[in-house]
């Protein structure tokens, strides 16, 4: 292990689309709904052998701190922060680059979400090792997915033309990043095979992202410069008051699309999933012989290509296909599995009916 070498695990959203399991307090990232580990523990599991644990930062939210802490004791307390304000993941990774480079001038850092899925960990740990090495030489590092399908829900990274996935033995000049496409656009990409997904995987030296947002975020730079020393006693405070003064912007936007010194990864499939909804968990797991997953004392009369989160209790069901069914002591959801994305409305009705216990 290069003892250069960090993590930043991003762990701060709240996973709408996985209401009603998912609340302020028990979002996504929190919940084992792919295996018995939550999704950010089975991220802490598959870096260790890259990146241990004492070396690992996370990024929450007050809401959710004290859950993270519970179910990463091997993370040091100090190393779980929360943001005073959701201000979007530059102001977030640009604070990480402050303290880390503080503490390390020669620190190395990965930016991680905290609620994907990765079923080929060995071939995942290459990627980073790769990603790693060439943020080393001063390059911003992203990580590309080869499309499987035309999908218009991720922004994508051009390469050169003829760039093949796990085909290249080092870094690859990125060409220009590409918003959510329309559908013609995206199976346009898809043929041309040097589109890829944007992983939200990130690499870097951090001297050089606090360079990058000296010069393409000024504000944000200086409101996190001006901080005292990491674990000063009026850290919190200042943090507090400094935090909230920082641009509300991705590092996509902030930095990405405007540096010039940006490279990937065109990787080789290693099982990426972005777990967005409930249907995609459909997708990862598996399923009896008429397409449903269910628990195993779940009653399936003529149902195909359901799936249902119930538990301790018995579900029964008769007739129905293509739906979710997400039960919990105070909500019950069914969706049409193809509707899954747009869970996260529900949640817009219920802040408007004020039923912020719900939320």
């Amino acid at each position: 292990m290069n003892p250069h070498y960090y993590g930043l695990i991003l762990a701060g959203g709240r996973g709408t689309r996985f209401w009603p399991r998912s609340r302020k307090r028990s979002a996504k990232q929190v919940l084992n709904v792919v295996g018995d580990r939550s999704l950010i523990q089975a991220t802490v599991d598959r870096l260790a052998p890259v990146i241990p644990p004492e070396r690992l930062w996370i990024l929450t939210n007050e809401h959710l701190r004290a859950t993270i802490l519970r179910q990463l004791p091997e993370i040091p307390r100090k190393q779980v922060l929360a943001e005073p304000e959701q201000r979007n993941t530059a102001p977030a990774i640009g604070l990480a680059a402050h303290i880390l480079h503080s503490l390390d001038p020669e620190a190395v850092m990965g930016v991680f979400p905290s609620d994907h899925v990765v079923s080929k960990p060995s071939a995942y740990r290459a990627v980073i090792d790769a990603a790693l090495k060439g943020a080393a030489g001063r390059s911003l590092m992203v990580v590309g997915i080869a499309p499987r399908w035309p999908e218009t829900g991720y922004g994508y990274i051009e390469f050169p033309a003829g760039t093949q996935a796990g085909a290249q033995t080092g870094p690859v000049p990125v060409e220009r990043f590409h918003e959510k496409p329309k559908l013609p656009v995206a199976t346009e990409y898809l043929a041309a095979g040097n589109f890829y997904w944007n992983s939200g995987m990130f690499f870097w030296r951090a001297d050089v992202l606090l360079e990058n947002l000296r010069e393409h975020l000024p504000k944000t730079f200086a409101a996190i410069s001006a901080l005292p020393r990491f674990g000063a006693r009026d850290f919190a405070a200042k943090l507090k008051h400094a935090f909230p003064l920082c641009d509300n912007i991705s590092i996509d936007y902030a930095v990405l699309e405007k540096a010039s010194n940006v490279s990937g990864i065109p990787a080789a499939d290693f099982g990426w999933n972005d777990v967005g909804s409930w249907n995609a968990v459909y997708e990862l797991l598996p399923r009896d012989e008429s397409g449903n997953v269910t628990a195993p004392d779940a009653v399936c009369l003529e149902a195909h290509n359901n799936f249902v989160d119930a538990r301790g209790k018995v579900v029964a069901l008769l007739g129905v296909n293509d739906l979710i069914v997400v039960d919990t002591p105070d909500a019950l959801l069914v969706a049409g599995r193809d509707k899954a994305q747009q869970v996260g409305e529900v949640l817009k009705l219920l802040e408007a009916r004020n039923r912020h216990d719900l939320l």
